[in-house]
């Protein structure tokens, strides 16, 4: 059986993506790397099935993103591949995607975990996190 990738397992609808990684320019890179320390993570949700967390990025940010990260006919992001987040400076473990944008508020980006994943891959608690059963 062929191995599927991991988006596509995790149930995100690849269509919202641009066809591959849009990586950053320099210049574009240190546009936004100002807004890296005021980028916010929530605590860790979960259902049977998955993990969560919501990543709020400063609303000034938005306006510096590149114009082909949005989806035009719905004025928010893009889905994004792990190497945008990454490079927009959104740092988190390994395994996350972003299935989704919060549209009445496109500054809040939607993750999901599979927690079908083994103990040891799923990504460690960060200081101040419990486990949620």
């Amino acid at each position: 059986m062929a191995s599927q990738h991991p988006a596509i397992l995790a149930g995100v609808d690849l269509s919202r993506r641009n066809r591959k990684p849009r990586l950053l320019t320099e210049p574009e890179r240190q546009r936004l790397e100002e807004f890296a320390d005021g980028i916010h993570y929530s605590s860790r949700y979960s259902d049977d099935k998955f993990e969560y967390r919501h990543v709020q990025l400063p609303k000034a940010m938005l306006k510096q993103i590149p114009k082909d990260y949005f989806d035009s006919s719905k004025g928010a992001l893009k889905l994004l591949w792990e190497e945008e987040w990454r490079n927009l400076g959104i740092t988190q473990s390994l395994g996350w995607e972003h299935y989704e944008v919060h549209e009445p508020e496109p500054h809040i980006l939607l993750f999901k975990y599979g927690l079908s994943l083994p103990p040891w891959i799923r990504p460690p608690l960060t200081l101040g996190e419990q486990e949620t059963d």
